[in-house]
């Protein structure tokens, strides 16, 4: 086995491949055009969470389609010619909403969470960034009964899995959550989870690690990959020297589609862009967890830098332009729902979360392409399944005999 390898992709998946493989005694260099942490990694609500298992395309998106598709809403947005150009993996992505491969994803995803949460506790311990731990949960909120009722599908999947709940009506949702206002009837805490309290600064202190540890970072704008006898190559951009390695990871998260065309080989992935701002409360108004307004389309966040509001879902290009729009909505509705105060920052931030049909990352080998190994496709859940990936590819690499219980995440279902 090739000792050499090279991880392309600093984000949180990026970085735990790193520093599992340097922790298996490989040679291991990460590559990325910013610093650790900078990119998708950057925007999330900082979650690490056992209901994460439920993707977007369960049983219920069916009825829920025809609301979703007048393109008004919070929770989802698109643009029309996005859309048109990818019929293909909007349809796959339905058909893969029918329960048999609901179930196998959800059995999958909850496989991958429950292998990363206690990796996330060591790193975090092992990086000196606990003090950004919560384990508090985190709380899906319900601004009616039949919103509530029409929540059934999640609480049976959670119950089947053994993910902790507990229900909570408003008296008692008031009580943990003082802050917020008297709109939600109902709400469900997700227990035996945590969040932190800047995701970035987490991703950073990994990569910290990474290097105390004795692996190398690179700078690098990768323009394209080729194999080169028994080697991986990355070619830069603008005249860069070009670097090589026994084994190539890929895991650049949706940049990942742009550059693997160059090898050949074609993703079927799609991108669920998202956007948060950061807020002040009124008058030291605050959050013991996040929170997840289902009816307002928004997650809310309690940051070290504020408040965070993040975005439902937006269909679009990759690097097509930020559309604002979507961020106002989503503002209006938690003001609706908390004492938000003025905004933080400059202006909203923009991620891409990469999408395969079935909502499952690829983790594993590429086929026909010996040493280029993928790790990408993590949806909005990187953050919760970043060091169950990395554990995965340790053990495929190392061909300690995981590959059965991982092959719903193998990159062959689509390549």
């Amino acid at each position: 086995m090739g000792k050499q390898v090279i991880v392309l992709g600093a984000g949180i998946v990026g970085v735990c491949c790193a520093l599992e493989l340097l922790r298996r005694g490989m040679s291991v260099t990460l590559v990325d055009r910013q610093e650790p942490g900078r990119e998708t990694s950057l925007g999330n609500a900082g979650v690490i969470a056992r209901s994460s298992l439920m993707p977007f395309n369960h049983p219920g998106l069916w009825a829920q389609l025809p609301r979703l598709l007048k393109n008004d809403t919070v929770q989802f947005r698109y643009r029309w010619r996005y859309l048109a150009k990818n019929l293909g993996w909007a349809a796959r992505f339905l058909l893969n909403a029918r329960p048999s491969v609901f179930q196998e994803t959800v059995a999958a995803l909850d496989g991958l969470i429950r292998l990363s949460a206690p990796e996330h506790l060591r790193l975090l311990a092992e990086s000196g960034a606990s003090r950004r731990l919560r384990d508090t949960g985190w709380m899906l909120l319900y601004r009616s009964e039949q919103a509530w009722n029409g929540s059934e599908l999640a609480r049976r999947t959670y119950a089947r899995h053994q993910v902790p709940t507990q229900a909570l009506n408003a008296a008692e949702l008031a009580e943990l959550e003082p802050a917020l206002a008297p709109i939600f009837p109902r709400a469900l805490w997700i227990q035996g989870s945590y969040s932190v309290d800047d995701p970035h600064e987490v991703a950073a202190a990994y990569a910290a690690l990474f290097r105390r540890q004795g692996g190398a970072f690179t700078r690098m704008s990768a323009s394209a990959i080729r194999r080169d006898g028994q080697r991986w190559t990355i070619q830069g951009g603008q005249g860069s020297a070009a670097l090589s390695a026994d084994r190539l990871v890929v895991a650049l998260g949706p940049w990942s589609k742009g550059l693997l065309k160059t090898a050949g080989i074609d993703l079927p992935m799609a991108f669920e862009r998202g956007y948060h701002m950061h807020y002040s409360g009124r008058e030291g108004a605050g959050l013991s967890r996040p929170v997840h307004d289902t009816g307002g389309g928004y997650v809310l966040s309690p940051m070290a830098r504020g408040l965070r509001l993040t975005t439902g879902v937006e269909l679009d290009d990759c690097d097509a332009p930020a559309r604002p729009e979507q961020l106002g909505l989503a503002e209006a509705r938690a003001r609706e729902a908390f004492p938000l105060d003025r905004r933080l920052d400059p202006e909203a931030w923009l991620g891409r979360r990469p999408t395969l049909p079935d909502s499952r990352p690829m983790i594993g080998q590429a086929p026909r392409h010996p040493g280029l190994w993928l790790a990408l496709g993590h949806q909005h859940i990187g953050f919760s399944t970043a060091p169950g990936t990395a554990r995965i590819l340790g053990e495929l690499m190392c061909e300690e005999g995981g590959a059965a219980r991982h092959a719903a995440f193998r990159p062959g279902r689509y390549l």
